[in-house]
């Protein structure tokens, strides 16, 4: 099966050399996604919880794009900038995720995109 790449006016634009998601063999692999407005390009204002909806909101229209959902996701990493910030994060990950639980991994790094608070990535299930 041929890898397909994904694209979405709902997410914001690649800021480098990558996709915002590439489906092959059933599944999606999206980039990760930070709290860039997809209209503007710029950063969201506001704290972890502001930044980890935002993030989820695009994921949310990368997986739609390519025919998927967050009740079909596998797999999320988050990426964190500061490891005190994972219990806020945790509380808006969960709201959105509802009683799907996907495997994760929560990662604290020296630095993200743009200086943002957050990034999650996700692999899903692609339903066609």
């Amino acid at each position: 099966m041929p890898l397909a790449f994904v694209s979405t006016s709902g997410a914001p634009k690649a800021i480098g050399p990558y996709s915002q998601g590439i489906t092959v063999n059933g599944l999606l692999f999206t980039a990760g996604q930070v709290a860039l407005d997809p209209a503007t390009g710029q950063l969201l204002p506001g704290g972890i919880a502001e930044q980890t909806a935002r993030a989820l909101e695009n994921l949310r229209a990368v997986l739609a794009a390519a025919g998927s959902s967050f009740s079909h996701v596998v797999k999320t990493t988050v990426f964190l900038a500061d490891m005190a910030d994972f219990t806020a994060m945790n509380d808006v990950y969960g709201r959105v995720f509802g009683d799907h639980r996907p495997a994760r991994s929560t990662v604290a790094v020296a630095g993200l995109p743009r200086g943002a608070l957050v990034e999650i990535e996700v692999i899903a299930e692609v339903r066609v």
